[in-house]
């Protein structure tokens, strides 16, 4: 079985060849702001790249990389935080209706049952035969 799939391959010291290329992408900008802003224009820039890469490319969150866990994030702030059932009955017409099967009885397909209580006894019991694994079987099936 293979092992330590999740482990990247290792090109140049603890450098993985995402890290790598990251870094060679990073300094492909720092180059260009290079060429293109005049020099204090181009230190502050090359700071900001700079930074961004490194942190993209070194920082690991809860043992995913830094980009996986970016994407998630985004990915978590532009879904709707709070799903709201979309009710489309007031509650008039819910009381109406409630009324009106109350009034009306069993007799329209809903099966009404009544369940009998069980005693704070009966419910140690059946606690103790679901801690047990059924190997208590209880004192009335016994």
């Amino acid at each position: 079985m293979p092992q330590f799939l999740d482990v990247e391959d290792k090109i140049i010291g603890p450098i993985t060849v995402r890290q790598f290329i990251e870094l060679l992408i990073g300094g492909l900008f720092i180059f260009i702001f290079y060429k293109i802003f005049d020099f204090s224009l181009f230190l502050a820039a090359s700071i900001v790249v700079a930074m961004l890469v490194l942190v993209i490319a070194f920082i690991k969150v809860n043992g995913q990389s830094f980009h996986f866990f970016l994407l998630n994030f985004i990915t978590t702030m532009k879904s709707p935080k709070l799903k709201v059932w979309k009710k489309y009955q007031t509650m008039a017409e819910i009381k109406k209706m409630m009324s009106h099967e109350s009034a009306k009885g069993a007799g329209d397909g809903y099966i009404k049952t009544v369940r009998p209580r069980i005693s704070a006894s009966r419910l140690s019991e059946l606690a103790l035969i679901v801690d047990t694994g059924g190997v208590y079987q209880g004192e009335d099936t016994a």
